[in-house]
């Protein structure tokens, strides 16, 4: 511990033991925990102890204080657990017979703090921290902590509840420590009184009617099997599984989720998952479990790296079973309702009766079932087959159902009919699902009805900005992977027929009033543009509408998430010579307007960030892709961006400026492919000519200036970007002799005059003309090194020391004199 913080801790104990001191708020006390453990953690408790025999003064306080806050209080057996983790120091708190006074009855367990939830929790917290060693198992027995922790299972509180079912398992995981070191008897007599005791409780938890009761045991067990997997576990697995199994046998089947949790944890176990009873327990699970409830169980068991045939079976069919009854509820046009769906019988009574109980029930078994495929599919222990086509089939039919095209084959369907129409959930989660589908092989014949149900859902009236949002991101996805023409130069005839249909359905939503559907397209031209603007039919389907056009138009739309999006798709279009062509009586086959005028024009008068973020980007693309407007004269482009960036007072701008700047940098100095130029790599010499014409080009864009004003940005990310472009700087100009330049020495005062002031905080005045010579010069002589290591430190570094937490805890109690807190 610093010096400084043992001189104010004796104060700061003084006041957390008077109780008509406010001393801090749960916050400090929380940051103040959380350092006496960093420095037991690193050393001794018990010297802590012998060199700051307040803390232990303050324990007694507590004790007889009656007044206490329920933080202080809760903080204080928190950090009694703390000190106690380490045995000589238990050993030590011991001798006193503190520790039994504040966990046992004489302590806040027996008094009127006990009502408060946050002395429950801290005692329950002391206790986990306490018990790291045999002492404390000993310690338990002695003051009867069992008991209350069994009580605490049930406290109304869920954090203090989850948190005695944690403790309990820790409990049983410590006093069974010894076993794991050789045979573990499997007779309970000669298992530690602790385990005998916890083992008990969860037997008779597991026989008991009441619900609650069997899930605190499901949950302690969970946490054990979880954490330990000692030889040890197996025998209590074969002691308590008979139980477990007769669970399976009432109906419903009590506590199922926890139940799920549990049979999971076991299988994960590396001790367990040899078990055949196991595997066997898992099948029986399956199929008495509500197909609700068995989703979870079979998603978890198709993730486990080991598992048997026949059971990875069962559990694929228990999450193919819904789709497979919504494919039999609809008329097919060719082949068995769900064919190559499912492996074992078809459909389920019970799935059926189910997605008909209620719209609740129903919207809930699909959307799980579809985010359950969803995380299923890309897994490399996903089943084998991957049934792609029939599930496309099936997602197909569920959007069907969902926006009235599809025709029912029963009554099932029917009801099914009136239960999905128009159900957004539902919708969002098969066109995700169906967007991950886009990744599978095969099945190329179904991408018609793909493209068509995609087609519907974008063109429906009825489609919400949600839905919509999702069809646009799954259209994309599918198109990504769509497949080309031999020779790789164009879409094939499906792809193009469907740009060719969907281009105008993209023109309505750029239309629409939703500011939402608007953003979403743009989101969604920008996306397709990047991947498919070298294709002739995507080109030719493009500019014969009239998207870029409005794309263009609504760089002045009143939304500024909208013109963001705007911003970045004119931005790709243009990168790729799709820009409207002006047409008409007035301007036939006209010049374009220029783009870069009307996005210098938005980076400098829109008055939100994200539009002026979009320009800086899109300009910063152009510039390192040789943008044909950016081309024509390259050094006034940077400079006028360089210029309108460095008043800009958004510091994301201010720093994609300097993103633009290292990108012209690399350029100049003959580096255009690289992307990060001061990332670490071999100095590649630069020729003297070359050198002296790149440093006066970055003078005339005043690049210099820029990169020295914001190197005492007061936002920290711009600081840091513009100290790494100067180092690198630094490093190419390393060969730059200024004395064979014309002009003799440079003057660099007023500009270290100038660096004085920006420090200061005085950015108003410009630095004037600025040579190379003066350049390199001011370059040379900045400590940028440590400058790049204060700028590393976090911006609050002092604030968040010891010492300074302990002095604004004393300052709110006016401990401190005047002017001595580190209040900030």
């Amino acid at each position: 511990m610093d010096p400084e913080c043992s001189q104010l801790l004796p104060a700061l104990c003084a006041a957390l033991a008077d109780p008509r001191q406010p001393v801090a708020d749960d916050t400090c006390l929380e940051k103040l925990l959380d350092w006496f453990k960093s420095v037991t953690e690193a050393g001794s408790s018990l010297l802590l102890l012998q060199d700051s025999p307040c803390l232990v003064e303050l324990l007694f306080q507590v004790l007889k204080s009656q007044d206490l806050s329920s933080g202080v209080l809760s903080f204080s057996l928190r950090l009694a657990g703390t000190l106690a983790a380490q045995e000589d120091c238990f050993q030590y708190l011991q001798q006193g017979e503190l520790l039994p006074r504040l966990f046992g009855e004489a302590g806040p367990l027996g008094g009127a703090a006990w009502t408060a939830p946050t002395v429950r929790s801290g005692w329950i917290q002391g206790l986990r921290s306490l018990a790291q060693h045999p002492s404390a198992l000993r310690f338990l027995a002695d003051c009867d902590a069992l008991d209350t922790i069994f009580s605490l299972q049930g406290d109304p509180s869920l954090f203090v509840a989850s948190a005695a079912g944690q403790l309990l398992g820790h409990i049983l995981g410590l006093s069974m420590r010894d076993q794991a070191e050789g045979h573990c008897s499997p007779q309970a007599c000669d298992w530690p009184a602790c385990a005998q005791r916890t083992v008990s409780h969860i037997e008779e938890s597991l026989r008991s009617t009441a619900t609650p009761r069997v899930t605190q045991a499901l949950n302690v067990l969970t946490t054990t099997f979880g954490h330990c997997h000692s030889p040890w576990t197996q025998v209590l697995w074969v002691r308590l599984s008979p139980l477990v199994a007769c669970l399976l046998e009432k109906d419903p089947v009590p506590a199922a989720h926890p139940l799920v949790d549990l049979l999971l944890s076991v299988a994960r176990s590396p001790a367990l998952s040899s078990d055949c009873g196991l595997w066997e327990m898992l099948a029986q699970t399956l199929s008495r479990l509500s197909p609700t409830q068995a989703g979870p169980l079979a998603l978890g068991v198709l993730k486990l790296q080991a598992c048997p045939q026949t059971l990875r079976r069962q559990a694929f069919d228990v999450l193919l079973q819904p789709l497979a009854c919504v494919l039999k509820a609809a008329a097919q046009d060719a082949g068995p309702p769900a064919a190559g769906l499912l492996t074992g019988p078809e459909g389920d009574a019970a799935v059926e009766g189910a997605l008909l109980s209620s719209r609740s029930a129903c919207v809930g078994l699909l959307c799980q079932t579809l985010a359950h495929l969803e995380l299923l599919q890309p897994l490399p222990q996903r089943p084998s087959p991957w049934p792609q086509a029939p599930l496309l089939g099936a997602v197909v039919t569920v959007l069907r159902f969902c926006n009235g095209s599809a025709v029912p084959a029963s009554d099932v369907g029917g009801r099914l009919c009136v239960i999905l129409a128009g159900c957004v959930r539902v919708q969002r989660a098969a066109l995700d699902f169906l967007g991950t589908l886009s990744a599978g092989t095969g099945s190329r014949e179904l991408l018609p009805q793909v493209f068509a149900v995609l087609l519907d859902h974008l063109e429906s009236p009825d489609s919400s900005p949600t839905v919509l949002k999702k069809a646009f991101q799954a259209t994309l996805r599918w198109l990504l992977s769509a497949p080309k023409l031999p020779g790789g130069c164009d879409l094939d005839p499906h792809t193009q027929l469907f740009l060719r249909e969907l281009l105008p359905v993209l023109q309505k939503r750029l239309c629409s009033p939703c500011w939402e559907v608007r953003d979403s397209g743009l989101e969604f031209l920008a996306q397709v543009t990047r991947r498919w603007a070298g294709q002739a039919g995507f080109r030719c389907a493009l500019l014969a509408s009239e998207v870029p056009e409005l794309t263009e138009q609504l760089l002045q739309d009143p939304d500024s998430y909208v013109r963001a999006s705007a911003v970045t798709a004119v931005g790709q279009l243009s990168s790729w010579g799709l820009r409207a062509t002006p047409a008409g009586p007035g301007h036939p086959e006209g010049p374009q307007k220029s783009l870069l005028l009307d996005l210098l024009h938005v980076l400098s008068t829109d008055s939100e960030g994200f539009p002026r973020r979009a320009v800086m980007q899109v300009f910063t693309e152009w510039l390192r892709d040789g943008h044909a407007e950016v081309a024509e004269d390259t050094e006034r482009f940077v400079a006028r961006v360089l210029q309108v960036a460095s008043r800009d007072l958004d510091w994301e701008v201010r720093a994609q400026g300097l993103e633009l700047a290292l990108v012209f940098l690399a350029q100049t100095l003959g580096q255009p492919g690289s992307h990060c130029p001061y990332a670490v790599a071999p100095v590649e010499a630069i020729p003297p000519g070359r050198l002296a014409q790149a440093l006066r080009a970055f003078c005339r864009v005043q690049l210099f200036e820029f990169a020295f004003r914001a190197l005492f940005d007061c936002d920290r990310p711009v600081a840091r970007k513009s100290c790494d472009l100067l180092l690198f700087l630094r490093d190419k100009a390393a060969p730059y002799d200024s004395s064979q330049e014309a002009g003799g020495s440079p003057d660099v005062a007023s500009v270290e005059a100038a660096l004085q002031r920006w420090r200061a905080g005085e950015q108003g005045q410009p630095l004037g003309p600025l040579e190379p010579e003066a350049a390199v010069a001011v370059l040379r002589s900045l400590d940028l090194e440590g400058l790049r290591g204060t700028l590393a430190e976090s911006s609050d570094h002092m604030e968040k020391s010891p010492q300074s937490l302990l002095q604004d805890m004393l300052a709110s109690v006016s401990v401190l004199g005047d002017n001595e807190a580190d209040c900030y």
